[in-house]
């Protein structure tokens, strides 16, 4: 019997043999598991999200060779299709860098400044990157319309900060390097002296950047202007926006109103446009194309691309076999299509039916417990709880899949059907701005390990995928499920009450529904996590430590999370005790459960790289320093003053 159907749930095997709990929960809870599987070589990291990921990688795969055989025209066989395009290694090697040449004439044919700008909107029109990234996605104020959302770009490093902060300084020798070989594969003239040039002017792109932690404020980067509001941001220079907006194909009509994230950098950006020489951007788009097509040549500019992106920055010893980087393709052009199938072959209609027992029981927590908050005055509790009870859940699948008719790929064009699938899914993003919004649209699919909550809608989403052990086992008891996709759910509707979900309404809306004391209130409990993650210095890098601002929302939602899926257990018992199930109790097994779903190593240089960009905490943390502040861990394994995992009651925090 595997042990994911035991019945507490529990990886017993997986135990360490020489830690305790209250010596560090997540190394005894996973340490065994660690030794038992390294991290994989086309991998940076390794996680039980990555051995689920396997296994629905494997079961795609059959999906999408069966739809090889589909009949011509059809959403099945254009699956088929996008795949065999991306396995045609013959015909990928023998255009070598050919498909280059028609977008590097266009750069090299540039006379002016607006040709420039023109050329930038068609790159944008064509998924081949520019200077801000475009999304569609319901208004703040009224969240029954769709808004055209504009946010900083212009980078091919991960975030600004490696512009500017020492630790970095490695990476951006190694990135010149990188920029020159590109540039030399793509047989463009004075490769080293350019890389050097389009270094310096990503460096001046991203000091108008603003930090990750600014980026992430709701109320901030929440600016509604009007299009030729837009355009004034670039000043004389302002008429060269329509020119962009026109090559992008964004339609005048339906862009009269957009939402600006990061108003300052537009504003950066048009004087950079005014300042620097023509030529020196003419050098950035060439590297712009050279990237951007990389991953879809010959096997030389392959693995010169993952040399930097995969080795340099994430520390990856080897590239993923091609038939996964072609599923991770066609998923990305058709992944609702491939996901339609594997609902019908790997999700049982019961897995949704105990998973929305789970979710009424995690709501019912947390009604329970704003109820009984001692810091929150009556007004603002109304309004929180007019919140929850205002939660969509999405369990599963779309009831509402995507057509795909409109998509025409070749099984004979891998550059072809990139062109295309970009140009498509532009086309899908901007024909929302019509109108109305679509509340059953889901920006995950089904095949996918996450979940996530959407401020903007109110809702939290589960796709199939992630409905199996060691998150959710129908034959496993209550504890465990409670532990696992339990906190994964109360995370999630906890993130409609962080420091940023906080901000939103029951109907979506940036409206403020606190009184003042009572957002003092909570910031005061907030900054206070922030400190305690602050401190943390993952054991994979040590020296650097975590930024508690970047990570407070996810470090609220796993705090609260975690407290209402212990609330919620005890209310499924219905008054009883909790039994003793392989001889651990109802707290041991919610607790292990918890720190067995996140299950984590990484390599140094993926730890480092996450610590600058990830909102999420590294995992060991979303168990050690997270359990510290809730009493059931406490109670579970005796934890006691002068224990490595103890923390002083007037030190813990807690919040919903």
């Amino acid at each position: 019997m595997s042990t994911s159907h035991l019945p507490s749930g529990i990886s017993k095997d997986y135990f360490s043999q020489s830690l305790s709990p209250a010596q560090d929960l997540f190394g005894f809870a996973n340490e065994g598991w660690i030794i038992a599987k390294p991290i994989p070589e086309d991998k940076a990291r390794f996680s039980a999200f990555d051995e689920l990921n396997d296994a629905a990688e494997v079961a795609v795969r059959q999906i999408i060779e069966e739809f090889q055989s589909a009949p011509g025209g059809s959403s099945e066989r254009k699956v088929g299709d996008l795949y065999a395009s991306f396995m045609d290694t013959e015909r990928v090697s023998a255009l070598g860098a050919s498909p280059l040449a028609p977008w590097l004439a266009k750069v090299r044919a540039i006379k002016s400044k607006s040709e420039l700008i023109t050329l930038i909107g068609e790159f944008e029109s064509q998924g081949l990157g520019g200077f801000v990234g475009l999304y569609v996605d319901n208004d703040r104020e009224n969240t029954e319309i769709y808004r055209l959302f504009v946010e900083q770009g212009g980078l091919s490093l991960p975030d600004e900060s490696y512009y500017r902060e020492a630790q970095f300084a490695p990476i951006l020798e190694a990135f010149t390097k990188h920029v020159a070989t590109m540039l030399n594969l793509g047989k463009i003239d004075d490769a080293q002296s350019k890389a050097k040039s389009i270094l310096e002017l990503e460096t001046q792109i991203a000091s108008g950047h603003w930090d990750n932690v600014a980026s992430r404020e709701a109320t901030k980067t929440y600016n509604q202007k009007s299009w030729s509001e837009f355009t004034e941001m670039w000043g004389s220079n302002g008429a060269l926006l329509d020119l962009w907006r026109e090559a992008s194909q964004v339609p005048a009509a339906l862009v009269k109103q957009l939402v600006v994230r990061q108003p300052s950098f537009i504003e950066h950006f048009g004087k950079l446009v005014e300042s620097v020489d023509l030529a020196l951007w003419q050098s950035w788009l060439e590297w712009k194309v050279v990237t951007s097509f990389a991953p879809y040549l010959s096997d030389e500019f392959v693995d010169a691309n993952f040399d930097f992106y995969g080795r340099t920055l994430s520390g990856v010893p080897s590239i993923r076999d091609r038939w996964k980087r072609a599923i991770s393709f066609t998923e990305g052009v058709m992944g609702e299509q491939i996901g339609k199938a594997y609902v019908e072959r790997f999700y049982p209609a019961e897995t949704k039916a105990k998973m929305d027992e789970l979710v009424k029981m995690l709501v019912a927590a947390y009604r329970v417990s704003i109820n009984n908050l001692d810091w929150m005055s009556a007004e603002t509790r109304e309004r929180a709880l007019e919140k929850l009870e205002a939660f969509t859940p999405k369990i599963g699948h779309p009831d509402k899949w995507r057509n795909y008719e409109a998509l025409h790929v070749s099984a004979e064009d891998l550059i072809g059907n990139v062109l295309a699938s970009n140009k498509f899914e532009l086309a899908y993003q901007l024909n929302k701005l019509a109108g109305p919004v679509d509340r059953g649209e889901w920006h995950m699919t089904p095949q996918t390990i996450n979940a996530y909550y959407n401020p903007g809608m109110n809702e939290i989403v589960f796709p199939a995928a992630i409905l199996q052990a060691p998150y959710f086992d129908p034959n496993r008891e209550a504890a465990a499920n409670y532990g696992a996709i339990g906190g994964v759910i109360g995370h999630e509707i906890g993130h409609g009450f962080d420091d940023q979900g906080s901000r939103y309404d029951g109907q979506g809306r940036l409206k403020d529904w606190w009184t003042e004391s009572d957002r003092v209130a909570f910031e005061e409990r907030t900054s206070v996590l922030i400190e305690q993650f602050d401190s943390l210095s993952p054991r994979e890098c040590p020296g650097l430590f975590v930024n508690g601002a970047l990570t407070i929302g996810e470090n609220i939602g796993d705090l609260g999370g975690l407290s209402i899926a212990w609330k919620a257990y005890l209310l499924s018992l219905d008054g009883q005790e909790p039994p003793v199930i392989d001889g651990l109790t109802g707290a041991e097994r919610f607790v292990l459960s918890w720190a067995q779903i996140w299950k984590h190593q990484s390599r140094p240089a993926e730890a480092e790289r996450l610590l600058a960009i990830d909102p999420h905490s590294p995992p060991e943390f979303r168990v050690n320093q997270i359990v510290k502040n809730i009493e059931v861990f406490y109670e579970a394994f005796e934890v006691n003053e002068g224990d490595p995992m103890w923390m002083s009651p007037k030190d813990r925090v807690s919040i919903w």
